[in-house]
């Protein structure tokens, strides 16, 4: 008789979908290790620091930048990652996601960043107005600007640049398209989309976060087409592919790696945390091969550690 699998948690808090995660892999016969991101320690020079037996680690980090970090050491000891550090790294980066979106052919909204007031209203200007200014890294719909004039833009653009800190120094600049009050929030598991809900809001930021009613979808194939292609040029797993219905046809808005899926929830019969076990125990048992093929980028690699302490 094997022994079960140890499928590490990483996570910063337990919401309803870790709970629903942790049951579905216990129901399964896995050993789940919750991996608390305030908890951890790692200790990057001493090799005999002890450290949890893991088969495989499952990013539900809510703080993106402690994640990646998280997920680069799990990689570094030989511990597979479930989204791994490179795809959560561009899957947080706007730019760089918009960038390789783009040069795979996958439809997304025009974009310019720039770095610099002056230089950055004369973007703006080719965009035109109203336009969407976004912080270059974030989620939940915080921080996003709709401007309408140069006069507000520049505001705007003074104050982001007022705060000092990098990512209010890059100005990541994108055309508005008025949205028939919902967008698109696809889940994407391996290969397959699971569902799809549209996030329906009289604000035009049509995030969940932000007080917008999930309500079912139906995935298409045009839906399920772009929602995957996207998810590959990215390099995550398991995902939520944000897209946005445009006289051009469907267009993607934003990849999510470490996504939430209480909404979605709502609208379908689905068993997402049941589907997301599933795959990730045949991943670490390795009847999978991971689903997506990035695009030829060098992997980072990091020294060899020990987390010290797991909770």
């Amino acid at each position: 008789m094997s022994s079960p699998l140890h499928i590490g948690i990483l996570l910063s808090h337990v919401r309803e979908e870790e709970k629903r995660l942790l049951r579905a892999f216990e129901a399964r016969g896995a050993l789940p290790v919750r991996l608390y991101d305030r908890s951890l320690i790692f200790d990057l020079v001493d090799p005999t620091c002890s450290a949890p037996t893991l088969d495989l680690v499952l990013d539900r980090c809510m703080a993106h930048s402690r994640g990646v970090v998280a997920l680069r050491l799990f990689e570094s000891m030989g511990v597979p990652t479930i989204n791994t550090s490179q795809a959560m790294t561009i899957a947080d980066d706007k730019v760089l996601t918009t960038r390789l979106l783009a040069q795979a052919g996958v439809p997304t909204l025009r974009t310019m960043v720039a770095f610099d007031v002056d230089s950055a209203l004369q973007a703006l200007d080719q965009l035109g107005y109203p336009a969407v200014i976004k912080p270059v890294t974030g989620s939940w719909g915080r921080l996003l600007a709709r401007v309408h004039s140069p006069q507000a833009a520049r505001s705007v653009l003074e104050h982001k640049r007022a705060l000092g800190s990098f990512h209010h120094g890059v100005f990541y600049l994108q055309e508005y398209v008025e949205k028939p009050g919902r967008d698109l929030r696809v889940f994407v598991v391996g290969d397959d989309v699971i569902a799809a809900s549209y996030r329906i809001a009289n604000h035009w930021v049509t995030n969940v976060a932000r007080g917008a009613i999930s309500a079912p979808c139906p995935v298409t194939p045009d839906v399920a087409e772009i929602a995957l292609r996207a998810a590959h040029v990215v390099g995550v797993e398991i995902a939520g592919i944000d897209l946005i219905e445009t006289d051009a046809g469907l267009k993607v808005l934003e990849v999510n790696g470490g996504v939430e899926f209480k909404g979605l929830m709502q609208t379908t019969d689905q068993d997402i945390a049941g589907i997301i076990a599933d795959y990730v125990l045949d991943r670490a048992r390795g009847l999978r091969q991971p689903a997506v093929v990035t695009l030829d980028r060098p992997r980072a690699t990091s020294p060899a550690c020990s987390p010290a302490r797991a909770s």
